[in-house]
C-alpha cells in the first residue's frame, strides 16, 4: 500500500491513488493538472522523510472543479453598547483527484 501525506493549502493531506481531496482554490496548469509536494511517504514497510529524497518524489492530482464551502457566520457583539456586525464568510475550494504518486 502506497500513501504520501502532502502539503495543500496550509494544511496535510493524506493521499492514496484515486482519492479525491478538498483543498484550498488552487490553480491548475493548462492540462488541468497540478503537482503537491509530499512531506512523507509509505511505500509498503518502507517509510521515507528525509527531505533531500521527497524532493524527487511527485505526487500528481487532477483538478475536478471548483466549488465554495459552508457559510460561515461572524458575530461580534458587546454589551450594553447596542453594537453588533454581522459578517459572512465562504472559502473558495478546490476538489483534486490524486492520479499518481512517483
Amino acid at each position: 500500500m502506497v500513501y504520501a501525506i502532502v502539503r495543500a493549502g496550509g494544511r496535510q493531506e493524506k493521499v492514496e491513488v484515486g482519492s479525491i481531496i478538498t483543498v484550498d482554490r488552487i490553480q491548475a496548469n493548462k492540462d488541468g493538472n497540478i503537482e503537491l509536494p509530499a512531506v512523507l511517504l509509505v511505500d509498503g514497510d518502507k517509510i521515507e522523510a528525509n527531505a533531500a529524497k521527497l524532493a524527487k518524489v511527485t505526487v500528481t492530482a487532477e483538478v475536478l472543479n471548483d466549488l465554495r464551502g459552508p457559510k460561515i457566520i461572524i458575530h461580534k457583539f458587546k454589551n450594553k453598547t447596542g453594537y453588533h456586525k454581522r459578517q459572512g464568510f465562504r472559502a473558495d475550494l478546490t476538489r483534486v483527484q490524486i492520479t499518481s504518486i512517483k
